[in-house]
């Protein structure tokens, strides 16, 4: 009695899958990798449309590729997004049943300048002039007091130095350091998108 019912089971699991089958021959995909000018690719929702209707929406992993499967067959629009970058948008892509379209690697979001927050200044001397080649570090400033470290940057002939920081609020802390010289801090409170600048003066090492 059980052999019959076992093949059944079988013969139904056979026709489920072959029906599976059928169903992705009638569809297609979308496949491409995003890159960013600035910071990690990952998370970049990829937003699939056809005319102005949204159909399908997925997220880049950690090294910017996505896959967006089961579209049926026609033009599509896409639109990729990211906080602290330009919206970026393909349009014409056409998707062929059965087949999974590339869109390569071409895809990049570059910074929107106007969702970003800047820390630059400059380096002086003692006597006021301008200090270059000064290694100036930023670090974050956590909860607990402790310091995680972001970025370094190397001050240009006229001392000066920049930083570009996702506008999350928080608190970044600057360090400059320069041979035979005593290092200078300067904290920073970082509040949206704007333009933050400051001064660091340098003072001659007492050893």
């Amino acid at each position: 009695m059980r052999f019959p019912i076992t093949c059944g089971i079988v013969l139904l699991l056979s026709l489920l899958a072959a029906t599976s089958y059928a169903q992705d021959r009638t569809t297609g995909g979308i496949k491409g990798k995003v890159h960013v000018v600035s910071g990690s690719p990952a998370g970049v929702s990829v937003i699939v449309r056809q005319r102005e209707a949204e159909v399908a929406r997925v997220a880049t992993d950690r090294n910017g590729d996505f896959l967006v499967s089961r579209l049926p067959a026609g033009i599509y629009g896409l639109t990729f997004r990211k906080a602290g970058f330009s919206v970026g948008t393909i349009e014409g892509v056409e998707v062929k049943a059965g087949k999974t379209r590339s869109l390569s690697d071409r895809l990049y979001l570059t910074i929107d300048e106007g969702s970003i927050a800047f820390i630059k200044g400059s380096v002086f001397a003692e006597n006021g002039r301008s200090f270059p080649n000064v290694r100036v570090e930023l670090a974050r400033i956590l909860e607990d007091g402790s310091l995680k470290k972001i970025d370094g940057r190397v001050t240009g002939e006229t001392g000066e130095f920049s930083f570009r920081l996702m506008p999350e609020a928080g608190k970044y802390r600057l360090t400059a350091k320069a041979d035979n010289m005593e290092p200078a801090t300067k904290d920073v409170t970082v509040d949206g998108p704007a333009v933050y600048r400051v001064a660091i003066s340098l003072t001659p090492s007492s050893k």
